[in-house]
């Protein structure tokens, strides 16, 4: 699944060193505003121990991992939504992804110039969710417009709960709020809601940008960001950019654990980020594990094993049968498919079943 994150924030809060870690694509990095002009574009690994020990387990001829897309797109400024800076370029990037990671400076260093002349992290929050707010704004009084008239001239019951969904919409952006944090009644309300694209629908995760003494313990910027988002539906990471790019230049694995030792963390920040990001989108993770392939497979909290059997091909879905299940943890305690077979702990699900993180599947069909 081609799901995407994109990473926003003012011009030097640390976007694109952050996406140099993320990525083996390498954006421009510079102290001046707008020096990435095209959105950058990486696929990103998301770590999991439990595809290594499948791996280990099976010693496949391929290995496949999770991924998501991340999207290094340009620094929105004020008045962006109103094409300053390059803005509605970079506005239509940012409603193209599927969620946003909005990288905030938390850190001071007067050798890298702030935009706005000081560090405030709070301040860069509200500017970015203003200019956000005012786009989508725009479209919906857009649509309002013309759904008001069809629901009032032609009775259309399918207008009026658009133009429903529009009002609700419009009177949390008036009063401040995002579009994700209106909730609504009905599965065609919030088909609706969808549809419209809207850029503060996307969820959202705060990545808090901050020097190396701050990596473990974050500081009192960091704070004042967690305090202005609180009762808002979004999450918090804190991660040292600068740092976690000179840990990925070492050469070995020994050598970048300590160097996370030495500040004070068990795991880098840009793993953190990786996989809070995969569940910022709402996503798990299946496997498919044999001699020939293991491969861990994305889809959506709640899916029905139908719907995941065709993300490996249309005509699994089409056709299916049934599910062959086996639960990670007895695959790994029971040695394998052979040993589950053996236990009896293989089971068998219809279309019916919801398919858990971590599952080990492999699926009947008949096309």
């Amino acid at each position: 699944m081609a799901l995407q994150c994109g990473i926003v924030g003012l011009p030097n809060v640390g976007k694109s060193t952050l996406f140099n870690c993320l990525s083996n694509a390498k954006a421009q990095s510079a102290n001046f505003p707008f020096c990435t002009i095209e959105p950058n574009v990486g696929v990103i690994t998301v770590p999991d121990e439990r595809l290594n020990k499948l791996v280990e387990m099976c010693n496949p001829r391929s290995v496949v991992p999770a991924t998501v897309e991340i999207v290094d797109i340009a620094g929105l400024v004020k008045g962006a939504s109103k094409g300053e800076g390059l803005g509605n370029k970079f506005l239509a990037n940012i409603r193209e992804t599927d969620a946003i990671l909005h990288v905030l400076r938390c850190f001071d260093d007067d050798n890298i110039t702030h935009v706005d002349g000081s560090v405030d992290p709070v301040r860069d929050k509200e500017i970015i969710e203003y200019e956000l707010t005012l786009k989508d704004l725009e479209t919906v009084d857009s649509r309002i417009a013309k759904t008001l008239k069809q629901a009032q001239t032609g009775g259309d019951k399918v207008a009026k709960m658009q133009y429903e969904v529009l009002r609700q919409i419009k009177e949390a952006l008036d009063a401040g709020r995002p579009a994700r944090s209106v909730t609504f009644e009905t599965p065609d309300e919030a088909k609706f809601a969808r549809e419209l694209f809207l850029l503060t629908s996307k969820p959202v995760m705060y990545v808090c940008n901050v020097d190396d003494a701050s990596a473990a313990t974050g500081n009192a910027y960091v704070e004042a960001v967690r305090k202005s988002i609180e009762g808002e539906d979004a999450q918090l990471l804190v991660v040292a950019a600068q740092t976690e790019s000179e840990i990925a230049e070492l050469d070995t694995w020994e050598e970048r654990k300590e160097f996370l030792n030495e500040i004070g963390l068990e795991e880098s920040g840009v793993s953190r980020l990786i996989r809070s990001a995969y569940a910022l989108l709402d996503l798990q993770t299946y496997f498919t594990a044999g001699p020939d392939e293991v491969r861990a497979w994305t889809f959506i909290r709640g899916s029905k094993a139908p719907k995941c059997a065709g993300i490996i091909h249309t005509d699994f879905e089409k056709g299916f049968i049934r599910a062959e299940v086996i639960k990670y943890d007895d695959y790994v305690t029971l040695g394998g498919e052979s040993g589950v077979r053996e236990a009896g702990k293989l089971s068998v699900e219809g279309k019916e079943y919801v398919v858990q993180d971590g599952d080990i599947m492999h699926f009947r069909f008949n096309v």
